[in-house]
C-alpha cells in the first residue's frame, strides 16, 4: 500500500503519519560509457514506481535520442537548454557566457520546481559534472542546494571526473571504467547507442 507525503492514518486513538521515504545523492562517473544510460535507466525504475522524475540534461540540446523517448514516459519530465553551445574546447568567450547564462537558468528553474515539491521524487542532472567544472553554473548555491536539499529528494549527478566536493556530498558513488572502447580505433558515436 502507498501513502502520499503528509497521509495520516487513524486507528481508534492512534494517528500514525506516514512520510515518503529518505531521498539520497548518487553519482555516475568515470570514462566508461553507460552514465547517461544509467540515469535513464533509474529515471524509468523511479516514473515505474509512481515516483515523479524531472530529467535535466547540460551540454546537450534535446536531441539525444534518449529524449524522444524520455519525453513521451508518464511521471517523467524533461529540461534542457534548446541552445547547442558546442564543445567547451572551441567556445569563444561570448559563446561561454551564452552557455553560462542559459545552464544558470536551466539550473535555477528546475531547482525552484523540486523545492516546492511536497512530495517523493527523482531529480537527474545529467552532464552537470561537466556544467560545474566549466563554471556553466555557479558553484555555491549549487552546493547549498544539495546540502538543503529537500528530505525526499533523491538526486542523480553524471559526467566525469566529479570534484572532491560533490564526491564528498554524495551517498552512492557508482564509476563506469572503459576497458575497451570503439571510439579508440576512430569510429564516431552512433546515433541509438552512444547519442
Amino acid at each position: 500500500m502507498r501513502f502520499d507525503f503528509n497521509s495520516a492514518c487513524v486507528y481508534g486513538r492512534l494517528v500514525i503519519i506516514v512520510m515518503d521515504e529518505k531521498g539520497y545523492i548518487q553519482i555516475y562517473t568515470g570514462d566508461g560509457k553507460g552514465k547517461t544510460t544509467a540515469a535513464i535507466g533509474q529515471s524509468i525504475r523511479a516514473a515505474g514506481s509512481g515516483i515523479p522524475v524531472l530529467f535535466v540534461q547540460f551540454l546537450k540540446d534535446g536531441t539525444s535520442s534518449e529524449m524522444n523517448i524520455l519525453k513521451n514516459l508518464p511521471n517523467i519530465q524533461v529540461d534542457y537548454a534548446t541552445e547547442n553551445f558546442g564543445f567547451y574546447k572551441t567556445m569563444t568567450d561570448e559563446t561561454k557566457q551564452k552557455a553560462q547564462t542559459a545552464y544558470t537558468r536551466l539550473l535555477l528553474r528546475n531547482i525552484q520546481l523540486v523545492m516546492q515539491a511536497e512530495k517523493r521524487m527523482l531529480l537527474v542532472l545529467d552532464e552537470i559534472m561537466a556544467a560545474y567544472q566549466f563554471g556553466f553554473i555557479e558553484k555555491e548555491p549549487f552546493l547549498e542546494f544539495l546540502s538543503k536539499k529537500p528530505e525526499q529528494l533523491e538526486i542523480v549527478m553524471t559526467g566525469r571526473n566529479p570534484p572532491k566536493e560533490l564526491l564528498d556530498i554524495a551517498d552512492y558513488i557508482t564509476v563506469m571504467q572503459k576497458e575497451k572502447h570503439p571510439f579508440d580505433k576512430g569510429i564516431k558515436a552512433r546515433e541509438g547507442i552512444e547519442f
